[in-house]
C-alpha cells in the first residue's frame, strides 16, 4: 500500500511559504534522446510510491528540505515539481533521486536534464500545459496529462498550498491560451503525422490492413485518424480483450488478444503500437518471421510508446519502415513555423500570468508577518483591558480608566514606528527618506 503524506493545515503552509521555493527538475524531447527518456518514465501506478520515497530521501538528507512534490511523466518529458527550502542542494538531490529510481548513471542524467528555479518553473509549467513546449506545437493531450499528474500527486499527499495553486493557475492559463489564440488551429498531431508517413509509402490506404496495439488515448486518437482513410481492415490488439473489443467496435473493426500477435503480424501492412509496457512487445525475431511470410511485402511500424514497444533493431530489417515518436516529431516540426504569431501572443499571455502568480506568492509571504502583528496587537490589548478591569474593580472612575486605557494603547502601538524613525535618523539619506515615506503613506491611508 502506498504511503501518503500527512494532511497539512493550509494555514501552516501559508506560514512556511515565505521560506520555501518552487523548483522543477526534468528532461524532455529537446534535452534528451528517446533511449534516455524511455528509461526515466514513471507510469501512473509508480507515482504515489515515488513521491513517498522522494520525501523520505530528501528529508533524511536535508532535514525536511521538501514539503510538496508532483511528477509529470509523458512520452516526451519527465519532470518533478517540488517545493523546497534549499533549491540548489535539493535540485541535485532530485536529479540523483531520478537516477537512483531508474538505475541510470547520474552523470548521463545530469547532461540531459534541467533545473528551473521558482519563476522559471512557473513559466515552464504554463508553457508546457499550453502546448508551447511540446514536440507538436499546440497539441492538446499534454493538458490532460498534467491534470492526471495533479490528481496522482493529490492522491499521494504531495500537494500543498503552493503546488495546488500552481496547477490550478496552470490549467487556467492553458485554457486562456487555447481560447484566445490560434495556437491549436491546423496543428499536425502525431496521429496525423503517422498517417502521412504511411501514405508516403503505400499511397492510398484503402487496400491496407491496419493493426493497433494498445487501447489507450493515443491509440484511439491514431486509430481515428487512420479510420478516416477507409483502410481495408482495422484490428485492435490489447492485453485486455474487452478494451480491445470496445475500441474495435467504434472503429467497425476486429479485436484480438495481444498474445496472438506473433502469429498474426504477417497479416498487417501498418502496425501502430502504444502500450504502457516497460519492455518491448514486438521483437526482432517476430518481425523477421512476418517479413519472410509476407514475401518481403513492406510493413510500416509506428511506435508511439515511451518506453518503446518495438525493439530498435527492427529498423535494420529490409522492407520494414520503423518510426518512433521522435521521427514523427521531426515531421511535424515544420508546421510550427506557420504559427509564430500565435506563439508570440501565447507567450505574452503566459508572461502576464507569471507576474500574477508572483504577486500572489508575494502576498502569501506576508501572511506570517500579518499574523504576528495581529497576535502582538491582541496581546497588548488584552494586557491593557485586564489592567483597566483591575482599576474598575478597585473603584476607580470609569472615565479616568478609559482615558488611561486609550493613552496606554496609543503609546504601545506607536512605540515601534517611533523607534523606527529614531533609528532612521542615523541611516543613509536614501534609506531614511524611504522609511519616512513608507510610514507617512501608511498613516495617510488610515486617516
Amino acid at each position: 500500500m502506498v504511503a501518503i503524506w500527512p494532511a497539512r493545515d493550509p494555514k501552516e503552509n501559508a506560514i512556511e511559504l515565505a521560506e520555501m521555493q518552487l523548483i522543477a527538475v526534468g528532461l524532455n524531447h529537446q534535452s534528451a534522446p528517446l533511449p534516455l527518456r524511455e528509461r526515466v518514465t514513471f507510469v501512473p501506478d509508480e507515482v504515489g510510491g515515488a513521491i513517498a520515497r522522494l520525501r523520505e530521501r530528501l528529508s533524511s538528507r536535508y532535514a525536511s528540505a521538501l514539503s510538496e512534490a508532483a511528477i509529470v511523466s509523458t512520452c516526451n518529458r519527465t519532470e518533478l515539481y517540488c517545493v523546497v527550502d534549499e533549491p540548489r542542494d535539493a535540485g541535485a538531490a532530485l536529479a540523483e533521486f531520478i537516477a537512483h529510481e531508474k538505475g541510470i548513471d547520474p552523470h548521463d542524467l545530469h547532461r540531459a536534464s534541467y533545473l528551473l528555479p521558482h519563476t522559471e518553473a512557473v513559466r515552464h509549467a504554463f508553457r508546457v500545459a499550453s502546448g508551447l513546449d511540446s514536440m507538436v506545437l499546440g497539441e492538446p493531450q499534454i493538458l490532460g496529462q498534467m491534470k492526471q499528474a495533479e490528481r496522482l500527486a493529490r492522491q499521494a499527499g504531495g500537494l500543498g498550498l503552493l503546488l495546488n495553486h500552481l496547477f490550478q493557475r496552470t490549467f487556467a492559463v492553458a485554457k486562456e491560451v487555447r481560447s484566445s489564440t490560434d495556437i491549436g488551429i491546423h496543428s499536425v498531431s502525431m496521429a496525423a503525422a503517422a498517417v502521412r508517413m504511411c501514405e508516403r509509402i503505400f499511397g492510398q490506404l484503402d487496400h491496407s490492413h491496419l493493426l493497433f496495439v494498445g487501447a489507450g488515448e493515443m491509440i484511439e486518437l491514431a486509430a481515428t485518424h487512420f479510420a478516416a482513410r477507409h483502410p481495408k481492415s482495422i484490428t485492435v490488439a490489447n492485453r485486455t480483450l474487452e478494451r480491445a473489443h470496445a475500441l474495435a467496435t467504434r472503429l467497425h473493426g476486429q479485436s484480438m488478444r495481444l498474445s496472438d500477435l506473433p502469429d498474426s503480424l504477417v497479416r498487417f501492412d501498418v502496425v501502430v503500437s502504444c502500450t504502457a509496457s516497460s519492455l518491448p512487445i514486438i521483437g526482432l525475431g517476430m518481425v523477421e518471421r512476418a517479413i519472410r511470410a509476407r514475401r518481403h511485402r513492406p510493413i510500416v511500424v509506428i511506435d508511439l510508446a515511451v518506453p518503446r514497444d518495438v525493439e530498435p533493431e527492427v529498423a535494420r530489417l529490409q522492407d520494414v519502415y520503423l518510426y518512433t515518436i521522435d521521427d514523427l516529431g521531426h515531421l511535424v516540426h515544420m508546421a510550427a513555423e506557420s504559427r509564430q504569431a500565435a506563439v508570440a501572443q501565447a507567450e505574452a499571455i503566459i508572461e502576464s500570468r507569471v507576474r500574477d502568480f508572483e504577486a500572489w506568492l508575494t502576498g502569501r509571504a506576508t501572511v506570517p508577518v500579518i499574523r504576528e502583528l495581529r497576535s502582538r496587537a491582541e496581546e497588548l490589548r488584552n494586557r491593557e483591558v485586564e489592567r483597566a478591569r483591575r482599576l474598575l474593580a478597585r473603584g476607580a472612575s470609569p472615565e479616568a480608566v478609559l482615558e488611561q486605557f486609550s493613552h496606554a494603547l496609543t503609546n504601545k502601538f506607536l512605540h515601534a514606528p517611533i523607534s523606527l524613525l529614531n533609528d532612521a535618523a542615523s541611516a543613509p539619506d536614501d534609506e531614511r527618506r524611504r522609511q519616512i515615506e513608507l510610514l507617512a503613506r501608511f498613516y495617510q491611508q488610515h486617516e
